[in-house]
């Protein structure tokens, strides 16, 4: 129930962007083997990246856009979201940034990526460049070989058919551009949201945007957030203003999301806007640089605010992408490029080769029951929305001496700081029962966490198991932060709704489809590499688990408990 002071969780049940900078992937995997590169004379090493929950790809773009600067490595990043709407913002984020400089130049590519990625509300421009985009993905995503001859460098093989189909089924409606605003009301979802979060506190909302930005956002390391780009964003939902105010006035579809609401004491399938209206998208991008004068203040204050230091940081990253060329069709199929092993023949083109696979939704607890993903991946990456998932099953497909990097929740405004505490505390616990131990740093940072896999991690999982007591003994549970363990449920982020929004909230139900299963940084300093070397298991195909997140009514976390994060689980059943 919303109560006069607001609902107090402003993060929402979706994710659409990081709440950490972007990281180079290649910096925090563990080094090559050096009798593993003599082996490797004749062929190219492979990197094998799990992202749990990364949600918008700036890893991969930054991992991209740093490749040169790494001895060659054939980079394979397996994505695992929790939702069909994040995966089809992944393949319009790359398409778009992959794009051929003949169609787009730099300049527009990366103001129209800035637009879709964090703009409530898009010029007329952008919107048409969505809809023509959305159109040609869903004709492409039933027709795999034309996928592959179109866009080698993405895989969606290893997704149902039926998720297939509601991925199609998506960018379907990003592409009906005919229905007009009223299919998705952005502004007034927006409003309502931003109603429900503050309660009585509505009509100071300026007030209360300044203190979170001045007293929680700038303490912890975002002082390059302007107030009035934070204000702006915080109203309207447009966080980058390229243009004129006039000239953002069409929804931006691709925000979207469905989840199962209670009207009329019937649960009714609504589309609407259930992401984040507290931190913003300023974050991924607009707080580090490697060029130092865009930090560099005056009088106390930043020269540059967040949005210019976000566009000069995608700007750069689109030109390194593209100084390396984008993969061509004679790579073959992601299937065909992973299937080829260490035998592969040399390829004529000399930019690295990467792939982006998804994979399916509602069995991350099960994918190391496939052998070909155990002990595959080097590097594994877990969002703070995330978490939960992170267990000894989820540990066994991470290589003897691979990483382990979790995102903590340091920008999330509405936790304060004891609560902050003790989820990173919950983290290194969770972390350690899943078989990881942490890195040696000079200088630990509050933004992630960072563990590696030691050799004996086979023990340690099988032990998680027998110190949990309160769970039954065939769950691998790890131990809770309290004497009292609390349920299995109690790991998984609450939802942001606790109470059914307003009427005015509610928008017509989704289309008949089938619906989805419920469910730039520095490197690393002080990492310590164990000595063991990295195994690079053959391929095969992997699937994600559920995850489900019953409404609560409670505001404040309690201190002893997990404190309350962005749940990112997709809130549609069958319809």
């Amino acid at each position: 129930m919303t109560t006069p002071a607001g609902s107090g969780t402003g993060f929402g049940s979706v994710s659409w962007w990081g709440l950490s900078p972007a990281l180079d992937l290649q910096a925090e995997s563990p080094p090559v083997d050096p009798d593993l590169r003599e082996d490797t004379e004749h062929t190219t090493p492979e990197l094998d990246v799990l992202l749990v929950g990364s949600v918008d790809g700036r890893h991969l773009l930054r991992t991209l856009a740093r490749a040169a600067l790494w001895p060659r490595r054939r980079l394979h990043f397996y994505v695992l979201e929790n939702n069909l709407e994040a995966v089809a913002r992944h393949m319009l984020i790359f398409s778009l940034a992959l794009e051929e400089p003949e169609k787009m130049g730099l300049q527009e590519r990366s103001e129209t990526f800035l637009e879709v990625w964090g703009n409530a509300l898009l010029r007329p421009q952008v919107a048409a460049f969505v809809s023509a985009q959305a159109d040609r993905l869903a004709r492409l995503v039933p027709e795999p070989h034309r996928l592959a001859e179109q866009l080698p460098w993405l895989s969606l093989s290893a997704l149902k058919f039926r998720e297939r189909d509601a991925l199609e089924a998506v960018f379907r409606f990003w592409a009906g551009g005919g229905k007009g605003p009223e299919v998705f009301p952005m502004s007034r979802l927006w409003d309502s949201r931003l109603r429900h979060y503050l309660g009585s506190r509505y009509d100071a909302r300026r007030g209360v945007s300044d203190w979170d930005l001045h007293m929680k956002l700038h303490d912890r390391g975002a002082r390059v957030i302007h107030t009035r780009e934070f204000r702006r964003w915080r109203d309207t939902g447009v966080a980058f203003e390229l243009r004129d105010s006039s000239a953002y006035h069409v929804p931006n579809r691709t925000l979207a999301s469905g989840r199962l609401l209670s009207y009329h004491g019937e649960r009714v399938a609504t589309r609407g806007y259930w992401g984040d209206i507290a931190t913003g998208p300023f974050v991924a991008f607009g707080i580090e640089a490697d060029d130092e004068s865009l930090l560099r203040t005056s009088n106390g204050q930043p020269v540059k605010t967040a949005s210019e230091i976000t566009q000069h940081n995608v700007t750069e990253l689109f030109r390194e992408v593209a100084a390396w060329g984008r993969p061509t069709a004679n790579h073959g199929t992601p299937e065909q490029v992973h299937g080829e092993g260490p035998g592969s023949p040399e390829r004529a083109a000399p930019s690295p080769e990467f792939t982006v696979h998804f994979l399916p939704l509602g069995s991350a607890q099960t994918l190391h029951h496939k052998s070909c993903y155990e002990g595959r991946f080097q590097l594994l990456y877990v969002a703070c929305g995330m978490v939960h998932l992170l267990s000894p099953d989820l540990g066994a497909c991470v290589a003897p001496g691979g990483h382990l990097i979790v995102e903590l929740a340091r920008y999330l405004v509405d936790l304060r700081q004891e609560q902050l505490q003790g989820f990173s505390a919950r983290v290194g616990e969770l972390a350690q029962a899943a078989g990881f131990t942490p890195q040696n740093q000079d200088r630990p940072s509050e933004t992630f966490a960072r563990f590696y896999k030691s050799g004996d991690s086979a023990c340690l999982r099988s032990h998680a198991a027998v110190q949990s007591t309160t769970p039954p003994p065939g769950a691998l549970v790890p131990p809770a932060v309290q004497s009292a363990t609390p349920p299995p449920g109690a790991l998984v982020p609450p939802s942001v709704q606790s109470a059914t929004p307003p009427p005015d909230a509610l928008v017509p139900p989704l289309e008949a489809r089938n619906p989805p299963p419920e469910g730039l940084t520095q490197p690393s300093e002080g990492k310590t590499p164990p000595s063991e070397r990295l195994k690079l298991p053959s391929e095969s195909r992997a699937s994600l688990s559920e995850v489900q997140a019953p409404p609560t009514g409670s505001q404040t976390p309690k201190p002893e408990s997990l404190p309350r994060l962005p749940d990112t689980q997709p809130p549609i059943s069958d319809l």
